[in-house]
């Protein structure tokens, strides 16, 4: 056995000649604890609510979207769809009008933006999962329907059953008066058919229509804002991606999930990394205990080092001795923090302790999130031990030149 590292070992586990210095040690200890076991608790929470913002996100966003770079809309006539659809891994093409809209009900009235969108769409089954009232169709008995986002659906007070149709108005092309205002707008009608949520920008924003509504809304026949691509489960983005693009030409872009949504990732990941970096100078901090208990432990000790010089150990050697009693002191607290905060994370990922508001069901999920992975661990350890080793070293490192000293001038 290494020797420093043995004598170390003895030094945390007997007892010192003064009883602060276990106080002092323990209490070290604990503070890295702490300092990791809410770094880990921290960050498994955020991977949770991450996880459950990518699915809601996921749930609505295809997995490749095509837009044009010249221009606003898609030529379908030009357009080399039915290449495409040759494409293995490819399960469904959506071609896709978005354009902003007022919508009116009754005496209500909101500003969103209407997401139109082929037939096949609805063989998805997309909006299935996320209805809160009504079906996901937007054709019965040979009459469009529109199916509204829950925030839209509450600004216009929709009703299923009313007698009311909604009424979608679009700026026209080259119609806009200046005298008569309304005479730049195209409207028409449409019967509500369902109600969905699935993320707050979307529900307080999108009502799905037809692609044909909105084409003979806009006058934009066999017109497209983009194409949405949808691959089945064994398909994977990137190399599609690269197929679709050889097929469609430079004129076109092809984003995957992460392009079309990067912002919001962006700002999640930002989020969490600004947190583990106040916890972390929270758990240096935490380390000026490990400081004050290596100061008290080194001065008790200095009878034992001058036996130990006597006996042929260098200073690098007692250099060591204490450098290593610094890190198993970060150690022990660390590893113990760390186990304690994944069993944390595990029981609340498990059986749900913490829940979300009444469990009336008012949120989306019923208990906190948390997604424990294993490379927070390896971070949240490796961070630890960076901090006790820099801490421990120039410690021992100033305490040993001191003392040095001291014995030179004696």
């Amino acid at each position: 056995m290494n020797f420093p590292f043995y004598i170390a070992r003895r030094y945390l586990l007997a007892k010192k000649s003064h009883n602060l210095i276990n106080v002092i040690s323990a209490i070290s200890m604990t503070g890295v604890g702490v300092g990791a076991l809410a770094l880990i608790v921290i960050l498994s929470v955020f991977n949770g609510f991450e996880l459950v913002i990518g699915k809601l996100v996921n749930s609505t966003t295809p997995d490749l979207l095509i837009e044009t770079k010249a221009g606003r809309w898609i030529g379908m006539k030009t357009f080399p769809l039915e290449s495409l659809k040759k494409i293995e891994s490819v399960q469904q093409i959506v071609e896709v009008i978005e354009d902003d809209a007022l919508f009116r009900y009754a005496d209500k009235q909101h500003i969103g933006k209407i997401k139109a969108v082929s037939p096949n769409y609805m063989d998805l089954k997309i909006l299935d999962s996320l209805m809160t009232e009504g079906n996901a169709l937007l054709e019965a008995n040979g009459t469009y329907q529109a199916v509204a986002g829950a925030g839209v659906a509450w600004f216009l007070n929709l009703r299923l059953s009313g007698p009311d149709l909604l009424q979608v108005y679009v700026p026209g092309r080259g119609q806009m008066s200046v005298t008569n205002p309304e005479k730049g707008f195209n409207m028409d009608i449409i019967r509500l058919g369902g109600v969905f949520s699935s993320q707050q920008d979307i529900d307080n924003q999108v009502i799905i229509v037809p692609i044909e509504f909105a084409r003979k809304l806009l006058d934009l026949p066999e017109k497209s804002s983009s194409v949405e691509v949808y691959l089945n489960r064994t398909g994977k983005s990137e190399p599609v991606r690269k197929q679709i693009q050889n097929a469609i030409g430079p004129g076109f872009t092809v984003k995957d999930r992460f392009e079309q949504q990067e912002t919001l990732y962006n700002i999640m990941r930002s989020e969490k990394w600004a947190i583990f970096i106040i916890l972390t100078f929270v758990l240096f901090m935490a380390t000026f205990n490990v400081i004050g208990s290596l100061t008290m432990l080194v001065v008790d000790k200095q009878r034992d080092t001058t036996i130990l010089q006597q006996l042929g150990a260098t200073q690098k050697m007692i250099h060591r001795l204490f450098l290593f009693e610094g890190l198993l002191i970060t150690l022990a607290g660390g590893v113990g923090g760390l186990l304690l905060g994944v069993i944390i994370v595990w029981i609340q990922q498990t059986f749900g302790v913490i829940r979300l508001g009444d469990g009336s069901g008012s949120f989306i999920i019923d208990a906190y999130p948390v997604d424990l992975q294993f490379n927070d661990v390896l971070l949240v350890l490796t961070t630890v031990m960076i901090i006790g080793s820099f801490s421990s070293f120039v410690t021992v490192q100033r305490l040993l030149r001191k003392i040095q000293k001291r014995q030179a001038t004696d």
